[in-house]
């Protein structure tokens, strides 16, 4: 009778066992479940492991992250593998920099290490403070100061009869992407470049310094790379090709445009006081004035000499991706990416090794979903790039040899990169607005106890009233409002870039910050694990966030009837931007009259001080009327048309039989790939998507409408005309996909 009773109360178990698996779970007990298999602890463990040794691309650490990574996959009931690429990555053999007069002084080498950071001397494997894809070479010169180092500063410098052809430049870090620097500088004439972090932007003007403080020590510098990543980034020798092993028709380093010609080197703010304390000529004007004890001069009289010297191995360099695959039970075809990277400059905790992290909470929590009896609608495929640090290589790379397959399968691509406590950000293709904040009115900020939507919410509504922050009064009045919060667009400097303007795939780019210390040890020895747990994210308290809000991206995808998705929030934005664009085109055309009419008049040359001349800017081709109508016309399009779907898809998608719900499927899948144009922005075919790309004098930063935007700010008046008829058919032809989309909703 126990046996009996035992039985079956055993079989009762195994009835409900069984019907649990077989009932379909709510997309709420998906999300519930899935936030139970997410870790602080396991991030933690993780993050300590992986930053315990330098993983630069080709460093035997990295391979070590990969094949971890891998087996981590493999055992949570992933399918996958690791994809291998040969790259060129030049790494130094030897680096040099060093006053020379008015006395010697060596400069440059290793970061010393510290007993409070407990991986900072272990640097037996790791690299010398550099920067990828400079030029090599030996000079030496005399030193000029040019602030950032940006278009404005050297005509700045024009106005007082300074230039830097035969000079050696030496730049701050801030204010434009790291890249610009020695590319602007090499433009100019210069023979070398030296970029140093100054404490105003980078150090004790930021706070205490590490390590009692999360701030950039005076011996911290800052690596990166220089190559023109604004041209196209990925390996510079296979433009718009998949550098796998054997590839033919690789450039020589000469004929790549993106790498630089001349020798560059990053510095500490310690070794460049000694230098700027030094160096004569005039005085620095007041934007060019950081926060060193001392009075900034410009040079350029060869008061300072400088020996700068670069040699590096340029050699072909392995990547390892890891590509991981759920299948999808419904729609094999359709794939949700999800990327992180996980090579660094040196340790790499914060960046990206913070992130990379929170991607395996997720990898893992899903796993667990699987083994559970949940499957994905859509299929889900995760990669841990390699080599994104260098030139965004592991993606371009990736991108560039699935191109078909990704341009054909792919329904969103979602980043991160490093994460850090406090705020939400989002940025990317502005359909997913919507989706973008819905996510995050369901998970916890772990300060505070509200949801992070309200916690962003309350902190531009803090800042508007404060005057800080942004600035940006269309943020402020959605808050304010009650209304999604817009989200940016995105430049470039991660992952999303290849798959959002080579590829023209819907994107989204998330992370979390505004409270840790991450960008005090930047791409240093310092960005290490005893400094992200102190200063950045005690706890990964915000890396389980991080999982949790991405993780609910990737679901309510996946599992969506059809995307999420809202055009009007894109209609509206693009309408924005061209807004922005006449505005442009008419203040440039009134400060042009105006100049003109300073310059007739003498008013420049009076307004100098006699003892320190500035002269009048250079003259300028004044800006024309420009013929903005196609664009006009292709915004107005896109208006009604978005409008229209949203209102039909309203009142009738959630009715939709399944035969019409795969054909709108069909017709929405691809559609953000038409906002691209073969011919792809002036110089840089590369880039193709006419909405969104990273500026040529941002880098990191966007320009939105590029095409039409940068021809007007740099005076390429035809290319502003074409641009503005390639743009507006571009977004005629979205809109007309949508007017097909809205019939067959209403069919």
């Amino acid at each position: 009778m126990i046996h009996a009773v035992r039985f079956a109360a055993a079989a009762s178990a195994l009835a409900v066992a069984t019907a649990a698996l077989a009932a379909p779970m709510t997309s709420s007990a998906v999300e519930a479940k899935f936030d139970a298999g997410v870790s602080s602890a396991d991030q933690t463990a993780w993050l300590k492991d992986f930053s315990s040794a330098p993983n630069h691309v080709g460093s035997p650490h990295d391979k070590v992250i990969a094949d971890k990574t891998l087996a981590m996959f493999k055992s949570w009931g992933w399918d996958a593998h690791i994809e291998t690429f040969e790259v060129l990555y030049p790494t130094p053999i030897s680096t040099t920099v060093e006053m020379v007069t008015p006395q010697r002084v060596t400069l440059g080498g290793q970061e010393p290490a510290i007993p409070e950071d407990s991986t900072s001397g272990n640097t037996a494997g790791a690299l010398p403070p550099y920067v990828a894809f400079q030029g090599d070479g030996d000079v030496t010169a005399g030193l000029v100061y040019v602030n950032y180092g940006l278009p404005a500063d050297y005509a700045a410098l024009a106005r007082r009869g300074i230039d830097v052809r035969g000079k050696i430049a030496i730049a701050r870090y801030g204010a434009g992407w790291r890249g610009l620097k020695p590319k602007l500088a090499q433009e100019h004439g210069a023979v070398g470049c030296i970029i140093y972090s100054d404490p105003a932007d980078d150090g004790y003007g930021q706070g205490d310094v590490y390590p009692k403080g999360g701030a950039r020590p005076s011996f911290g510098v800052q690596r990166g790379s220089v190559a023109d990543m604004t041209t196209y980034p990925g390996d510079p020798t296979t433009p718009g090709v998949g550098s796998v092993p054997g590839v033919a028709g690789r450039l020589t380093r000469e004929a790549s445009v993106t790498i630089l010609k001349i020798p560059t080197l990053p510095m500490s703010y310690g070794d460049a006081q000694k230098l700027l304390a030094a160096l004569g000529g005039p005085l620095a004007p007041e934007p060019f004035r950081g926060g060193l004890p001392l009075a900034y001069h410009l040079g350029g009289d060869d008061t300072v000499k400088v020996h700068l010297a670069v040699k590096s191995d340029w050699s072909l360099k392995p990547l390892y991706d890891v590509v991981a695959t759920l299948k999808g039970a419904k729609h094999p075809d359709e794939w949700v990416v999800r990327g992180n990277h996980h090579d660094g400059w040196v340790f790499g905790a914060a960046d990206p090794l913070s992130g990379n992290v929170a991607m395996l909470s997720e990898a893992k929590a899903l796993g667990t979903l699987v083994k559970s009896g949940w499957r994905p609608d859509r299929t889900i495929v995760y990669l841990s790039w390699d080599g994104e640090e260098p030139m965004l290589l592991g993606s371009t790379e990736y991108a560039e040899t699935h191109a078909a397959e990704l341009k054909a399968k792919t329904v969103i691509y979602i980043n991160t990169d490093g994460n850090e406590r406090g705020f939400y950000r989002a940025g990317g293709s502005h359909e997913y607005q919507h989706l973008a904040n819905a996510v995050v009115a369901d998970v916890t900020d772990p300060q505070t106890g509200g949801t992070v939507a309200a916690r962003a919410r309350a902190k531009l509504l803090a800042d508007s009233y404060d005057g800080r922050g942004r600035g940006d009064e269309d943020l402020a009045k959605a808050a304010e409002e009650g209304h999604d919060l817009p989200i940016a667009a995105l430049g470039s400097g991660s992952d999303f870039s290849a798959f959002l303007q080579h590829l023209g795939l819907p994107t989204l780019d998330v992370s979390f910050g505004g409270e840790g210390l991450s960008g005090g040890v930047y791409h240093s020895v310092y960005d290490s694990y005893d400094h992200f747990t102190r200063f950045d994210d005690p706890g990964l308290k915000y890396g389980a966030v991080m999982a949790k809000t991405v993780g609910r991206l990737v679901l309510r995808v996946a599992d969506a009837d059809t995307p999420p998705v809202r055009f009007g929030d894109f209609a509206d934005t693009v309408a924005h931007y061209a807004t922005e664009v006449h505005k442009l085109a008419d203040d440039r055309r009134t400060k042009d009259m105006r100049l003109a009419k300073l310059t007739a008049a003498g008013d420049f040359t009076l307004a100098s001080d006699p003892l320190d001349r500035v002269g009048a800017p250079e003259a300028v081709t004044p800006t024309p009327f420009i013929e903005l109508a196609a664009l006009d016309n292709g915004v107005a399009k896109l208006s009604a048309s978005s409008k229209a779907f949203d209102a039909a898809y309203a009142a009738k998608g959630a009715n939709l039989t399944p035969a019409t719900r795969a054909q709108l499927n069909a017709a929405l899948r691809d559609i953000d790939q038409l906002l691209l144009d073969s011919k792809g922005l002036p110089g840089r075919p590369w880039y193709q998507n006419l909405v969104y790309a990273p500026g040529r004098f941002t880098g990191y930063g966007a320009k939105t409408l590029p095409g039409v935007r940068e021809a007007i700010e740099e005076r390429r008046f035809a290319d502003a005309t074409e641009y503005a008829k390639r743009t507006g058919a571009v977004l005629a032809n979205y809109a007309a996909r949508l007017d097909a989309a809205t019939a067959i909703v209403g069919q």
